[in-house]
């Protein structure tokens, strides 16, 4: 796999919709071998394939920076059923929580510019209650509960980043291979302090977006503060670039989330692992893996999924 670029460490991780992060103390030169941090899996077992499951946390109170990047997975081969279906199978979402926005359901455009949109939704109900504030210059926006990144491209538009306020949920998404129109997200990550209740979570105050440098920061509730820089978008993949203000003291800094059934109903199914010190990497299916302190992280599978794309993302909320 590549060095990192321009990190002093690095913690790759390549999810269904890869992720890799490659994560700094300070200095930015690019190694190998860099800050292991604990990884520990701390998913569930599950029939509901609309239900994240697979939850992967990262925890080093030295961490101060880190690339996230999204590649696409393994898609069904020519011929076979592009499936873009929810899977409702043995799912009892009766219990989630649920509040009431504080308004009608409403989308908003926040930004506007040849190459680049950030459109706004507000839904009727929430799993968390909406208290974060979004803020692009001078304006500032209550209640949204779903921020959409769009980018040009040659046939039109397409959404390559989504972001939860109420919740600290990010889904990343490289643009369209030119061989396929339209592709689903998959996995998606938090960034900050991790809260449980529930479910894990990120508890954000403000979220601000400059559209000149493509950056959110971020103002967490516990105090402390991060940036997240859209560095590159193309067909390939999506690279995050991520830094703290101060180091996470108290617990995980990030965390993966993601689904799994079984082999062939996921949307990531295996996991490897370069721990400190190690020659070689260590592999196991996601659901039997346990910890590790590692510099290295790929999450992923190896072969098509008939849940390739997760319809919970995104303007499908509102329906």
């Amino acid at each position: 796999m590549r060095s990192a670029h321009s990190f002093a460490t690095a913690l790759r991780v390549s999810l269904g919709f890869g992720l890799w992060l490659a994560l700094s103390s300070g200095a930015m030169s690019a190694s190998l071998d860099g800050l292991a941090v604990d990884v520990k899996n701390e998913s569930e077992q599950v029939l509901c394939a609309e239900k994240d499951n697979v939850a992967v946390s990262f925890q080093n109170k030295d961490v101060r920076s880190f690339r996230i990047e999204a590649a696409h997975p393994v898609y069904l081969s020519a011929g076979m059923r592009d499936n873009f279906e929810a899977d409702w199978t043995a799912c009892d979402m009766s219990a989630d929580p649920s509040y009431a926005a504080p308004g009608q359901p409403r989308k908003v455009t926040l930004y506007e510019e040849t190459d680049l949109w950030v459109v706004g939704y507000a839904f009727p109900a929430f799993w968390r209650p909406s208290s974060a504030t979004v803020r692009i210059g001078d304006r500032v926006e209550k209640g949204l509960h779903l921020l959409q990144v769009w980018v040009l491209r040659t046939d039109g538009a397409e959404e390559v980043l989504v972001l939860y306020p109420q919740d600290g949920y990010w889904r990343p998404r490289p643009m369209t291979p030119p061989n396929m129109r339209n592709t689903g997200y998959g996995s998606s990550f938090l960034v900050g302090p991790i809260d449980y209740d529930e479910r894990p979570h990120v508890k954000i105050k403000e979220v601000a977006f400059d559209p000149k440098t493509r950056t959110f920061t971020l103002d967490f509730e516990k105090g402390g503060s991060a940036t997240v820089r859209m560095a590159k978008v193309d067909t390939n993949r999506l690279a995050l670039d991520v830094a703290f203000d101060k180091g996470i003291n108290d617990g995980p800094f990030a965390m993966m989330r993601s689904m799994y059934v079984t082999e062939f109903n996921n949307d990531v199914a295996r996991i490897a692992v370069r721990e400190a010190g190690a020659k070689s990497w260590r592999e196991d299916n996601i659901m039997k893996f346990d910890k590790a302190k590692a510099t290295d992280i790929w999450m992923g599978r190896l072969s098509p999924s008939q849940q390739h794309v997760v319809t919970r993302c995104g303007v499908q909320q509102l329906l």
